[in-house]
């Protein structure tokens, strides 16, 4: 296959088991800092993926409460084929770090009595919420801890 601009355009996907962990990559800027982006996969890719209400919450309580345990996040983005999400952070490598830092960050969503920014005000579809199926999501990507250092099957 030719290679493409976007970086997970050239992964294959039928070769990756999820749940999983990966650096994706890297960019530099001009004055040495580096932004490191992983690859956060909750679902096997063309065998699952998580409904959009559930989605949409874990991304807003893990996009609050990730700061909470790394002072460096850019951004937490949803992937549009509802498998996982990208987390940018700027200067740090350590994919045990994150590794971590996502455990932490997906016992917050466990502990959650409510969706943060979940109103018309913050949020552009905020009808489109489950507190329930982000539990769901956190609690499945959490009993599956140990196999996050594996990207590809075996």
């Amino acid at each position: 296959m030719k290679k493409m601009n976007v970086e997970s355009f050239n992964l294959d996907h039928t070769k990756v088991a999820a749940p999983y962990i990966r650096l994706a990559g890297t960019s530099e800027g001009e004055h040495g800092d580096v932004i490191y982006k992983y690859d956060i996969r909750f679902c096997q890719p063309n065998k699952e993926h998580m409904d959009m209400p559930a989605l949409h919450s874990i991304e807003h309580l893990m996009a609050e409460n990730i700061r909470n345990h790394h002072d460096r996040v850019v951004d937490l983005s949803p992937m549009g084929c509802q498998t996982g999400f990208y987390l940018s952070v700027l200067n740090d490598d350590d994919k045990n770090g994150i590794e971590n830092v996502m455990e932490k960050t997906l016992n917050d969503v466990l502990e959650a009595k409510e969706v943060p920014a979940c109103n018309e005000v913050q949020c552009g579809w905020a009808a489109s919420h489950s507190l329930e199926g982000a539990k769901e999501i956190a609690q499945k990507m959490l009993a599956d801890r140990n196999e996050w250092g594996t990207v590809f099957a075996e």
